[in-house]
C-alpha cells in the first residue's frame, strides 16, 4: 500500500508538467518554442562555464596527485593532535571548499573505512552537509555571468566553510564524545 509521501513523490513532476503546460496554453505560450529558447540559453550557458570547469578540475586534480596535500597533512599533524582533530578528517575540510564531487569521494571513502557511526563517518556526514564548494560556486557562476571581483564573496563563503567545519567538530564531539 502506497503512503502519502509515496503517492506524492510518484505524481509530483507528472502533475507539475501538466500544469506548465496547461498555464501556458491558458496564456497563449508558445511552449515548445519557449522550451528550444531556454535550451539554446542552456547551451551557452553551458560553453561559458566550461573554461572554468576544466580549470578548475585540472588544479585540483594537481594538487591531489602531485602530495601537496599530504605534505600539508604532514606539517599539519602536530597542532591537529594539539586540538584533538582527526586527521583522518582534514582532507574532506580542504577539499570540500573546492569540489563537491572530491570531497564526496573522500566522505564516501571514510565512511566505508570507518563506518557511518563512528566518530570519523559521523563528522565527514557533517562536515559534507555543513559547507559549500565555495571555489566551484565562485569559478563556474561568476565566471559565467561575468563577475571579475568576488572578492568579498570569496571571504565570506571561505568564513563560512570555516565556521562549518568547526562547527561540525564541536557539534559531533560534543554529542557522541
Amino acid at each position: 500500500m502506497y503512503s502519502l509521501i509515496n503517492v506524492v513523490s510518484l505524481w509530483a513532476i507528472p502533475v507539475l508538467i501538466s500544469f506548465v503546460l496547461t498555464y501556458g496554453w491558458y496564456k497563449r505560450v508558445q511552449v515548445y518554442d519557449t522550451f528550444i529558447e531556454g535550451a539554446k540559453g542552456g547551451l551557452v550557458t553551458t560553453i561559458k562555464i566550461l573554461p572554468h570547469l576544466v580549470a578548475m578540475m585540472v588544479a585540483i586534480t594537481l594538487f591531489r596527485e602531485s602530495g601537496a596535500l599530504e605534505m600539508m597533512l604532514q606539517v599539519l599533524h602536530p597542532l591537529l593532535r594539539l586540538f584533538h582533530i582527526p586527521s583522518e578528517i582534514v582532507p574532506l575540510a580542504l577539499l570540500r571548499p573546492l569540489s563537491g564531487t572530491g570531497s564526496l569521494a573522500i566522505a564516501t571513502d571514510l565512511i566505508a573505512q570507518f563506518g557511518p557511526d563512528s566518530m570519523i563517518g559521523r563528522l565527514a556526514s557533517t562536515m559534507q552537509g555543513s559547507t559549500d564548494t565555495t571555489f566551484y560556486v565562485l569559478t563556474v557562476y561568476f565566471g559565467a555571468v561575468g563577475i571579475k571581483n568576488g572578492l568579498y564573496a570569496l571571504k565570506v563563503g571561505l568564513w563560512s566553510d570555516l565556521i562549518g567545519v568547526v562547527a561540525s567538530l564541536v557539534v559531533v564531539g560534543y554529542i557522541f564524545a
